[in-house]
């Protein structure tokens, strides 16, 4: 009778330990759930959610909530994205922030008690955070400018096509551009805005052609608009390697186009990591470690000469072609727009929700 009575107090208190650590692990999963927002649809920021999703994988206790904007300008899907975030009770966001309009919203979850760590680019002035993940993107601007130097003769002008002007991490590549080129020539344009877009930049660059027949080179603040003033260098029927091209962010399409001479260098950023980084710098903090203000990811220039070093570091890239030849028209891109908005997206769990993307892993 004992042996029965001490059998069943041990399989009560065992089962009372299960339960209690289950809580336990419930509670610590709930205590982890991050919401990671990016930017819109591209290349980059997928290449940086996967960095975001590999880092989760080494912490079962991290529970990722996605969510993304719909283009480089949306900030309000950007904003609502947050607002649901703080409703959801989420401990930590990471987030591409579009510009400094979404920092009332940051504020908000900032006195929810939710942590906030910026990827990519910062927001200068806004004090809230815990700490930028992020390419240094003037050092990067400098190091595009200080190659372009050493290829153009002294008095060479450079075309300087813009992202979202006014976005700190944008202007500052343009800077660190100007700063490295020095007194070699002269820049022109600078001021006219892609959203980083390459149909965008097929338009800029044209302006720029324009205004500015004797344009030795082009700079673009991101990559999407370098592949589109390549195009528009084709289109002027203008021999291909005559203008130079420079991007910004080593996209797979980038890398295709230095390949065929259509792009002479990109400064290649590594989005796996700045999204890996990003969720270990939140979870660190998120589990009461000190973490640093900012987080350098690193730059480097891809040219014809070290592609295959680039590649093999970068891996393979999300494989959905950026540019102005890309299969994906803008007829497409609507239709695409429109069935997001119904269905999810390739059972992924990516939905549109009318202000942007939100996807549960």
């Amino acid at each position: 009778m004992q042996s029965y009575m001490f059998r069943n107090l041990l399989l009560a208190t065992a089962a009372s330990a299960v339960a209690t650590v289950t809580l336990m692990a419930a509670a610590k999963a709930d205590d982890m759930k991050i919401e990671f927002i990016t930017k819109f649809p591209a290349e980059f920021f997928a290449t940086l959610e996967n960095g975001g999703k590999a880092m989760a994988a080494k912490h079962p206790e991290i529970k990722l909530v996605f969510g993304q904007a719909k283009s480089g300008t949306d900030a309000e899907g950007e904003i609502a994205i947050i607002e649901s975030m703080i409703t959801q009770g989420v401990k930590g966001i990471v987030i591409t922030p579009i510009d400094p309009s979404v920092a009332p919203a940051l504020d908000d979850a900032v006195k929810a008690g939710i942590r906030v760590v910026l990827m990519d680019n910062d927001l200068p002035d806004w004090k809230n955070k815990t700490a930028v993940v992020a390419t240094d993107n003037f050092v990067g601007g400098k190091l595009a400018g200080t190659w372009l130097k050493s290829k153009l003769p002294k008095s060479a002008k450079v075309g300087l096509i813009a992202g979202v002007p006014d976005v700190p991490a944008l202007d500052a590549r343009l800077k660190g551009m100007i700063e490295g080129f020095g007194d070699q020539g002269t820049t022109v344009g600078g001021n006219i805005a892609t959203k980083c877009q390459p149909d965008l930049g097929v338009t800029a660059a044209e302006n720029i052609l324009a205004a500015t027949p004797d344009v030795a080179a082009f700079f673009a603040a991101c990559g999407a608009p370098a592949l589109g003033a390549a195009q528009a260098i084709d289109n002027a029927k203008i021999l291909k390697g005559k203008i130079l091209v420079v991007g910004f962010d080593g996209l797979g399409d980038e890398f295709k186009a230095i390949e065929g001479g259509s792009e002479a260098a990109t400064v290649v950023q590594y989005p796996a990591k700045i999204g890996e980084l990003g969720v270990e710098t939140l979870f660190k903090a998120l589990s009461g470690e000190k973490v640093a203000a900012f987080v350098d990811t690193g730059t480097g220039l891809a040219t014809k000469e070290n592609l295959a070093k680039f590649k093999q570091q970068c891996g393979a890239r999300w494989n959905v072609a950026a540019g102005p030849n890309s299969a994906i028209t803008p007829i497409h891109e609507q239709m695409l727009w429109s069935a997001m908005s119904l269905v999810a997206l390739n059972g992924s769990g990516r939905f549109y929700s009318g202000t942007g993307f939100v996807e549960l892993i």
